[in-house]
């Protein structure tokens, strides 16, 4: 028996063409800058940047064949980068860095402050120079690179991501400057998440936990008794991987996070390092 359904069903008109965007990545169209991109976490965020569509300027301090192997595989995956060397713990190295940015590939839309030095050490053992080291890179340049940013950022805002550490909210034994340089990074963020709120300027920080990089094998940490106890504390049973962190990061670097400012991401396998 026809319903009303089938009386009418020649009446209805479905439409021939659906109009859909064919660009689907979420940072298509927008220019990054990544510190400390050469190895480890800050290569794997270059490369998801890129892969998400933002052209990234990869920099590095000394490592010019590392940041050129990043930019290279980038370029063939059909992103854009270039790797741009600068010392980000200098201003005019800042400056240079953010004059090659520009004319690479325009206005900045996005900076991750990656660059980072981490050494532990107890306190008989601190220096001067082992304290200044940190808070030098880890601090001033983070601040100094996001002074220049801030210039370059268009009327929409920005994006600024910190990259600091569980250990910001640890108690270490020997990573006391370590420690506290890390703790400056989430006060700074959280400062100035109120600060460039006007200006439509989102920080944020991700904290990573124990992450198996060429940094990490070069302390000796990477493996052995200390591996294993660090991955007895972790509820996923491992340490994280530069591709771990980097999801993350583009997460708060895209419209997705548009109403998030001001937070701090810890990306650690479920191990809180406050207690």
């Amino acid at each position: 028996m026809a319903g009303p359904f089938n009386e009418n069903k020649s009446k209805l008109k479905f439409p021939t063409k659906i109009n859909m965007s064919t660009n689907t990545k979420k940072l298509a169209g927008k220019n990054a800058i990544v510190t400390g991109a050469s190895k480890g976490i800050g290569a794997a965020i270059a490369k998801a940047l890129a892969a998400e569509g933002a052209a990234v300027v990869v920099n590095y301090s000394s490592s010019r064949e590392g940041a050129e192997r990043v930019v290279a595989e980038i370029a063939g995956n059909g992103g854009r980068a270039a790797a741009v060397q600068a010392n980000v713990a200098k201003k005019a190295e800042i400056e240079r860095l953010f004059t090659e940015t520009r004319k690479a590939f325009g206005a900045l839309d996005i900076l991750v402050n990656n660059a980072g030095i981490y050494e532990f050490s107890p306190l008989e053992r601190i220096t001067e120079e082992h304290f200044h080291r940190h808070f030098d890179l880890n601090v001033l340049g983070l601040l100094l690179m996001t002074q220049e940013a801030i210039k370059d950022f268009n009327a929409a805002g920005g994006s600024i991501i910190n990259i600091s550490s569980v250990v910001s909210t640890a108690a270490i034994p020997g990573s006391s400057v370590y420690t506290a340089s890390k703790a400056a990074v989430d006060a700074v963020t959280r400062v100035l998440a109120r600060e460039l709120a006007g200006r439509k300027i989102r920080v944020n920080t991700v904290n990573p936990g124990m992450i198996e990089t060429e940094g990490l094998h070069a302390t000796g940490m990477a493996g052995g008794d200390f591996r294993k106890q660090v991955e007895s504390q972790i509820p996923l049973g491992r340490i994280g991987q530069p591709q771990d962190i980097a999801p993350a990061v583009v997460f708060l670097a895209s419209p997705d996070a548009g109403w998030i400012t001001g937070e701090s991401y810890y990306i650690s396998g479920g191990m809180r390092a406050n207690p």
